[in-house]
């Protein structure tokens, strides 16, 4: 007799909205029936956070894997998904640097984004923070109250962290799924609209800000869903 094996699902949040930037789909996604981590992780050095998703996480949940990754989260995905428990990746707004490439490289390639422009972000203490202002730019789809909410919450980063590389390109051999934002004001939506080409990704556009998962809960679902869907395997038993 053979069963559909439902995906597990990690979830890796990107740079200054932490895991509660999931809060919005967690509990929809276990009440659907599936496995479902979201790990918070240092931000001082890419191979570590890498590392904390794929040896501490991955044992955590049964295969198959589907790593959801937003801005950030999606150079960790990239490197953390060549584990061969990954079955797919999904992004949301995500980075996805090849191998020759950083997070920072890669969007030097495109136009400066708002948040950049209006000088928004500052290193202080050897860490990347965001200026109160930048809330304006980075959740354009939240309420003012949960703008201010999520600066007071921001977990600043290593300054350096965008430069750092980390081995192995998934997207290269895993499916991927896409959701790219055309009114971000932090990841250029000509950098999205490239990498998702560039892997083939099976591509969703939206409006709603940086942040898709709290400001557009529905669709980020709809995506993670199908791409669930499409990752489960059939074991024979």
């Amino acid at each position: 007799m053979s069963e559909l094996a439902k995906s597990s699902i990690v979830l890796v949040h990107g740079l200054w909205a932490d895991v509660s930037s999931f809060n919005r789909i967690i509990p929809t996604l276990l009440d659907e029936g599936y496995e479902v981590f979201a790990p918070q992780f240092g931000l001082d050095w890419l191979a570590s956070d890498v590392e904390a998703v794929r040896r501490s996480f991955f044992s955590r949940v049964p295969s198959p894997i589907l790593l959801v990754g937003h801005s950030y989260g999606g150079t960790i995905i990239t490197a953390a998904g060549v584990d061969d428990r990954v079955a797919g990746l999904v992004y949301i707004a995500g980075l996805a640097p090849d191998a020759d490439e950083t997070s920072q490289s890669l969007q030097d390639e495109f136009p400066l984004t708002d948040l950049l422009k209006t000088n928004q972000v500052e290193v202080a203490e050897g860490r990347l923070w965001m200026k109160p202002g930048a809330v304006a730019y980075f959740a354009t789809g939240l309420s003012a109250a949960k703008r201010r909410a999520l600066w007071a919450t921001h977990a600043a980063s290593a300054a350096d962290i965008m430069t750092q590389k980390a081995q192995g390109t998934a997207w290269k051999t895993k499916p991927s799924w896409y959701v790219l934002v055309k009114d971000d004001r932090v990841a250029h939506r000509a950098l999205q609209r490239f990498v998702a080409r560039r892997m083939g990704a099976t591509i969703y556009e939206t409006n709603g800000g940086h942040i898709g998962m709290p400001s557009n809960p529905a669709l980020v679902l709809k995506v993670i869903r199908e791409a669930a869907k499409a990752c489960s395997r059939v074991s024979v038993g």
